[in-house]
């Protein structure tokens, strides 16, 4: 939850961090990309760390760091301090997602295991659904700076509920060498094979089919929707519902059907909901219910998806799992990064190039899937 929690909280104060540093907000929406940018890279690093090291003490060790940085981000000063804190975040923030998908695999298998990844997108779902509430709670009672307090206050709480609870589930005899030579041997095999790439790519592209609507969320409702600071709820409720109904829904379905036709069937929820999306910005006049119920029923979609693509992909390198979940989130959140700070700021201007946005992720992951499919048939052999 630190991950979503550092970007959607603070999304409702754009407006009020820009007034109160005397910067335009795109560049407060610059701490975003550093965030993201700084997540992504340091992506590559959190799972090789604990095949080397154990995943506890990565885990631990990233929620001391991140609560340093939020204790800056409270106290920033001015925005370029901001950035450098905002980026400090990125680089600790993503080892409980990274570290906590290895760390499923070392404990379970097939179905049980697809079915825990959905739980934990069902838990990991709580998060944004709260926090830009939160946020605008916090932003119109107590200022901007109040959001970043809290944060701090609940990454404490997290640190010493993990530092007592968390166990390790990597044990010495597995672990890889922390060595330059084999580090790089490593990252060679996971990113030489083509069904990981392919695989890897279907959520990354998935995610920025959203993401777009996230990063660029204070304009989509403030500005195009007419919704206030203590209305984001309308955005990221429907939103999280969404991930709930899809994460429950892949969970149940673990078992029973198979990973590829969940897939399937995740990506006609998200097709249709990208086209009825763009029917509704084109033909229907502005409407906050309207523009968002598209984005719920592509989340049901995005979430069946999830959690079977990361089974197939951390399975291709059973012994490597830390690494491969690195590079997977790399790959998804350095996306995420590059939308965040040139793509979500051109389409945000209008509710049809969010949706053009959409759409065109839409279509690129789909054919990420079609490419992989074709090519693990070939690689299968007759």
């Amino acid at each position: 939850m630190v991950g979503p929690f550092s970007i959607d909280l603070y999304l409702p104060a754009f407006a009020a961090i820009g007034d109160e540093l005397a910067v335009p907000r795109v560049a407060v929406q610059a701490t975003l990309s550093a965030y993201l940018f700084a997540y992504a890279f340091m992506m590559l690093w959190h799972g090789a760390l604990s095949d080397a090291l154990g995943r506890r003490p990565v885990v631990l060790a990233s929620l001391v760091v991140y609560a340093v940085a939020t204790l800056g981000c409270a106290i920033a000063g001015n925005v370029e301090s901001l950035w450098l804190v905002r980026a400090l975040q990125g680089l600790s923030a993503g080892a409980g997602l990274v570290v906590g998908r290895a760390i499923i695999r070392d404990r379970f298998h097939g179905h049980e295991a697809q079915k825990l990844m959905s739980q934990i997108t069902l838990v990991f779902s709580i998060a944004p659904a709260v926090a830009p509430v939160i946020g605008g709670i916090l932003l119109n009672t107590l200022g901007w700076r109040s959001i970043f307090w809290v944060l701090l206050a609940f990454t404490l709480a997290l640190l010493a509920w993990t530092a007592r609870s968390l166990p390790e589930t990597h044990p010495v005899a597995a672990r890889t060498q922390l060595h330059p030579r084999t580090m790089a041997r490593n990252y060679r095999a996971v990113l030489g094979r083509g069904e990981f790439l392919l695989l890897a790519l279907v959520p990354a592209l998935n995610f920025c089919a959203f993401f777009v609507y996230i990063a660029g969320a204070p304009s989509f409702l403030v500005d195009l929707l007419g919704v206030s600071t203590w209305g984001f709820g309308w955005l990221f409720i429907p939103l999280i519902a969404g991930v709930m109904i899809g994460a429950t829904a892949s969970g149940r379905f673990a078992g029973r059907l198979t990973p590829h036709r969940t897939v399937r069937l995740g990506f006609a929820f998200m097709g249709g909901a990208a086209a009825a999306n763009l029917a509704l910005c084109a033909f229907a006049p502005p409407h906050v219910a309207l523009n968002v119920a598209p984005i719920f029923f592509f989340m049901i979609g995005s979430s069946l998806v999830m959690p079977s693509i990361t089974v197939m992909l951390l399975d291709l390198f059973p012994t490597m799992r830390g690494l491969a979940s690195s590079l997977q989130g790399f790959i998804q959140f350095a996306l995420s990064g590059i939308i965040a700070g040139t793509v979500a700021p051109l389409l945000d201007r209008s509710l049809l190039g969010l949706a053009g946005g959409m759409a065109g992720f839409t279509l690129a992951g789909f054919a990420a899937w079609v490419v992989y499919l074709r090519r693990s048939n070939v690689a299968a052999g007759p």
